[in-house]
C-alpha cells in the first residue's frame, strides 16, 4: 500500500464534506500529498499524519490542510462517519474521532515524542490531563478541538500555512510574563511545510464550566427585549459589569503583549491609505457601499491628518465576544490567530490596540441586533421613521456596554480610547466594511446591522466636524 498514490484519489469527494475545509463550493482540481509522516506503525490503528496539498480549478492558488490518517482492516461501527475510504487492506479515516489516536496523541505531547519532521512540545512544568482517550467537540469550523476530562484541550490546525501559528505565537509569549488572561499553554504539535515550519496543533489548559461572551450578551439582550418597561440597566441580566470586566481583562492582555514583545510606532497616513483600498476593494464587491463612500473617506482623512505617529504592538486580530470566555475566575481570551481570511505575513504585523477594542464594540452592536432580528424583520434600524421600541432599547444595550467595555479597559489601560475618537472610529469603519462584505456574502440578512452602524459611526464623524 503506497498512501501517497492511493490516499489522494479519495478526497477530491471527501474534503468539501468537512466543516473545518476553507474551500467549499470551489472545484477541487486536484489533491496531492505534500508530506506522510509515520506516527503509529506497530499495532492498529496505524497512524499517519499527512499534509495536503489542494489545487483548484478556478485559478492556480494551493491550500495546504492537516490529516491525521488512521487505518484498520476492520472499523467499529462508531467511526463509519469518519470514513475516507479504502487504502490497500484498511480503510482510512480522521483518526482524530478514534479514541485510540487520541490516548496516543496526549501521550506523544506529554513524551516529547519527534517523529521525522513531527514534534510533539510539551510545555515546562505544564500539569497535563491524567492519560485516557480524548473527546472531539464539535463547536469549531476552521479547527478540530479534543478535550481530556476538564484539564486538557487540544486544537488541530486543519488548514496550514508556512511559519508559526500566531495562536501559538502569542500563547507562548503570554505564558512568559505569567498571564492569567489567557488558558495555561500545555503543548505544541509542530512541523514543517516545503522547508518552513508550521504549527500543527496546541494543548492547553481547559476552560471548566465558562460560557462564551457571546451567548451571555445574547441572553442579556434577550431579556432585556422580552421586558416591556424595564431599562437596560434595571432588567436582572445586564450584561454592563461583565461588559465591564472584559475591558479590564482586554486591557491587561494588551500591556502584556507590550512586556512580551515590545511596541513600535506607525504612520497614521499608512493605515489610512490601506483602509481606502480595503473600502475601495469593498465597494466594488458590494455596491451599497458606494453609497457611504464618501463619509467613511471623510473619517479615514482625518486619521491621516494626525499629527505624530500610532503606537503599535501584537494584538489579538479578530476579537469579538465569541473570543472570551467567562469562567469562575473571570474571563479568558481565547483564538490568537487573528482574521482568519489574512494572510499570516499581515496577521503578525504589529498594529494599534484601538483594533481589538473596535473588534470588541462591533460586537456589541452585533449582538444587540442580531437579537433583536428575532423579534422583528430586519430593516434599516437607523431610519427614525420606522423606529421602534425594540429598535431603541436594541440601541441602548449596545451604548451601555459599549461605554462599560470601554470604561473597564481605561482602568487597566490607563487611558480611555473614546479618547482618541478619530483613530477609532476609523478602526471601527475599517471592520464594519468588512463585515458588509462577508454578511452579504454569508448571510445576507446581516449585512443590515453593520450597515446601520457605517450610517451612525460616519454621522457621529460629521458630527463632530461641525458638518
Amino acid at each position: 500500500m503506497n498512501l501517497d498514490e492511493e490516499l489522494p484519489a479519495l478526497l477530491p469527494e471527501w474534503l468539501p464534506t468537512q466543516r473545518w475545509f476553507a474551500a467549499k463550493g470551489r472545484p477541487v482540481r486536484s489533491v496531492t500529498v505534500a508530506s506522510a509522516t509515520p506516527l503509529r506503525t506497530d499495532a492498529e490503528p496505524l497512524l499517519d499524519l499527512v499534509l495536503l496539498a489542494v489545487e483548484f480549478a478556478d485559478d492556480s492558488s494551493v491550500q495546504h490542510y492537516q490529516l491525521l490518517v488512521a487505518r484498520r482492516e476492520h472499523l467499529r461501527g462508531e467511526l463509519d462517519h469518519c470514513v475516507i475510504g479504502q487504502v490497500g487492506d484498511h480503510l482510512a479515516y480522521d483518526g482524530l474521532w478514534d479514541p485510540a489516536v487520541t490516548e496516543w496523541l496526549l501521550e506523544a505531547i506529554r513524551s516529547g515524542l519527534t517523529a521525522g519532521a513531527v514534534r510533539f512540545v510539551p510545555e515546562p512544568d505544564a500539569a497535563l490531563a491524567d492519560s485516557g482517550p480524548g473527546r472531539v467537540l464539535g463547536v469549531e469550523q476552521s479547527n478540530t478541538s479534543v478535550s481530556w476530562g476538564e484539564r486538557s484541550i487540544l486544537k488541530l490546525f486543519r488548514r496550514v500555512l508556512p511559519g508559526v501559528n500566531p495562536d501559538l505565537e502569542l500563547h507562548r509569549a503570554l505564558r512568559s510574563v505569567g498571564s492569567n488572561e489567557v488558558a495555561a499553554l500545555q503543548g505544541a504539535i509542530e512541523g514543517a511545510l516545503d522547508g518552513e515550519p508550521v504549527t500543527l496543533g496546541m494543548l492547553q489548559d481547559f476552560a471548566a464550566n465558562s460560557a462564551d461572551g457571546w451567548a451571555m450578551a445574547q441572553a442579556s439582550v434577550r431579556d432585556l427585549l422580552a421586558e416591556g418597561d424595564l431599562r437596560a440597566d434595571e432588567v436582572g441580566g445586564d450584561f454592563a459589569a461583565e461588559a465591564s470586566r472584559l475591558g479590564e481583562t482586554i486591557g491587561v492582555v494588551h500591556a502584556e503583549l507590550r512586556e512580551a514583545l515590545g511596541t513600535a510606532e506607525a504612520d497614521p497616513r499608512a493605515l489610512a491609505t490601506a483602509w481606502r483600498e480595503r473600502l475601495a476593494t469593498a465597494a466594488a464587491e458590494v455596491p451599497v457601499l458606494a453609497g457611504h463612500a464618501d463619509r467613511i473617506r471623510a473619517v479615514y482623512d482625518a486619521v491621516a491628518a494626525l499629527p505624530g505617529t500610532v503606537p503599535v504592538q501584537r494584538v489579538h486580530g479578530d476579537l469579538h465576544l465569541g473570543q472570551a470566555l467567562r469562567t469562575p475566575h473571570g474571563w479568558l481570551v481565547i483564538d490568537f490567530e487573528g482574521e482568519p481570511s489574512a494572510p499570516l505575513a499581515e496577521r503578525v504585523r504589529p498594529d494599534s490596540a484601538l483594533r481589538d477594542v473596535a473588534g470588541m464594540l462591533r460586537s456589541f452592536d452585533y449582538a444587540a441586533f442580531h437579537q433583536l432580528s428575532q423579534w422583528e424583520p430586519v430593516r434599516d434600524w437607523t431610519d427614525s421613521d420606522h423606529d421602534s421600541q425594540l429598535a431603541w432599547r436594541a440601541r441602548e444595550w449596545a451604548e451601555r456596554n459599549r461605554s462599560a467595555f470601554c470604561d473597564g479597559y481605561t482602568i487597566r489601560a490607563g487611558k480611555d480610547p473614546r479618547d482618541q475618537a478619530a483613530l477609532l472610529r476609523g478602526f471601527e469603519l475599517d471592520k464594519a466594511v468588512y463585515e458588509v462584505v462577508y454578511e452579504t456574502h454569508s448571510r445576507p440578512a446581516w449585512a443590515a446591522i453593520p450597515l446601520a452602524s457605517i450610517e451612525r459611526l460616519t454621522a457621529e464623524a460629521q458630527s463632530d466636524a461641525g458638518v
